[in-house]
């Protein structure tokens, strides 16, 4: 490698999506200062999983305790790692950092951050060095954590019988988002350690440098204008999937040829991301909404999860269906032949979809996935809520054959078309997302 001419602290968050879509911000900024060395810290297991063996001039991974006790073996309960893991920072990074220092040879001269890790901002001030804050979910589930407080005391005078509907008007932008959309921890679950992380985070990123966001402004303008208002630098740089491409395992399974015989907008690719999947009793009547509807199928489906699919189900319908452990989302949603994406509404799918002008079918699950969700069904009109919020036959076939319909289909189709065009035009030369990059570029170039 040539000489360092600077060195960037990089910490992750290290649960779903939050490490990767970190880690391909980096690349794109490493790919455009081939002379600053990103230190990325991360938990060994988060970082096995996301560099899977590649390796990067100008990016080194340094791993970071995960505050679990030695011979941890998990138990099911979700909220334990991330709890063990809050808890050991900042002093894991801290220690992280040190080595980092002292194998570049170059004291780190900027914090490049998740959101969620808001002690950054001390750290940096403590350091004497500028804090950029990476925010991996939409422009929507910023403004909530940003108007934490005025949420919790306007949601403190609305009679509990009115209070889960009750929309949040009072917000730039937010006039169709309703209380029961709100992740846990706003005005709900407040004893939650990353409830009260996240609180803090609300509190501390009017003070970042900069907060960069994995999406584009026109997609949430008007909340996009209301950020500016409360933060130093908001940058859109997105979407990651039409700025820069990620490295990506072979199609072992063949989903790309399989995909090849099948008419355009024909298949319904089905993924609930890398670690979610339906109980056992939505999986099954998914399965059976699919059969009825008749409908081509690609379904991302981990080997474990399959023998709670009806009996004969796989056998009956191996003439137009597919399931595979992993696929290819990207290369899959950019084929011809996907029309329709059943997903749990995490924020990269959501973004991918929009990307490739792919129309969703949403069962939310957790944090931004009833935000995001509204978004997709009424404020963008680009896909569906399944009703009640969950995977039930007659509720998953009347959405299939919504988004199949000639009339409401076709006009879901043609809005997502638009929002594709206008992100498409937000990564071009002149764009916005492209111009957000550069004066992102020239933060990091001003770091020394």
């Amino acid at each position: 490698m040539t000489t360092i001419s600077s060195h960037i602290a990089v910490m992750a968050f290290p649960f779903n999506s939050h490490p990767s879509a970190l880690l391909n911000l980096v690349r794109r900024l490493a790919a455009s200062a081939p002379t600053v060395m990103f230190s990325f810290l991360s938990t060994a297991k988060s970082n096995h999983a996301i560099f899977s063996g590649q390796q990067y001039d100008n990016i080194r991974p340094y791993d970071v305790s995960d505050g679990l006790p030695e011979g941890y073996a998990f138990a099911g309960n979700v909220h334990e790692p991330v709890e063990a893991f809050m808890k050991a920072t900042p002093g894991n990074f801290k220690a992280g950092m040190q080595e980092a220092e002292a194998e570049a040879g170059v004291k780190v001269g900027c914090l490049l951050t998740d959101a969620f890790l808001a002690f950054g901002c001390e750290m940096a001030e403590a350091m004497g060095v500028p804090w950029i804050a990476f925010w991996t979910s939409c422009p929507c589930a910023l403004s909530v954590h940003i108007h934490t407080d005025p949420i919790r005391s306007t949601v403190g005078d609305i009679d509990t019988a009115d209070k889960a509907e009750q929309t949040l008007k009072f917000i730039p932008g937010m006039s169709k988002i309703q209380i029961c959309d709100l992740p846990e921890g706003i005005v709900d679950h407040l004893e939650m350690p990353i409830a009260h992380a996240l609180h803090i985070m609300g509190l501390k990123l009017p003070e970042a440098t900069a907060v960069v966001l994995n999406s584009y402004e026109e997609i949430d303008l008007t909340i996009i204008t209301d950020l500016k208002t409360k933060l130093k630098k908001v940058l859109s740089v997105g979407p990651s999937a039409l700025t820069f491409s990620s490295p990506s395992k072979a199609d072992e399974s063949g989903c790309l040829p399989w995909l090849d015989k099948h008419k355009a907008a024909s298949v319904a690719y089905i993924s609930f991301g890398t670690t979610l999947v339906p109980p056992p009793s939505e999986l099954a009547a998914l399965a059976e909404a699919i059969e009825a509807s008749g409908i081509p199928y690609l379904w991302s489906l981990p080997d474990y999860s399959r023998r709670h699919l009806p009996q004969g189900f796989v056998e009956r319908t191996s003439t137009r269906g597919m399931i595979v452990s992993w696929a290819p989302q990207l290369q899959v949603l950019a084929h011809t032949s996907v029309g329709i994406l059943i997903t749990h509404s995490g924020w990269n799918s959501i973004l991918e979809s929009i990307s490739y002008a792919v129309p969703m079918i949403c069962r939310p699950y957790f944090a931004d996935n009833m935000l995001n969700s509204r978004m997709v069904q009424d404020v963008w009109e680009i896909g569906v809520r399944l009703e009640d919020g969950i995977l039930t036959k007659s509720g998953t076939l009347k959405a299939i054959q919504l988004l199949l319909s000639d009339h409401k289909g076709k006009e879901l189709r043609e809005n997502i078309r638009l929002l594709q065009a206008s992100a498409v035009k937000a990564v071009g030369s002149d764009g916005s997302s492209a111009k957000n990059f550069e004066t992102l570029e020239e933060i990091i170039g001003s770091c020394s």
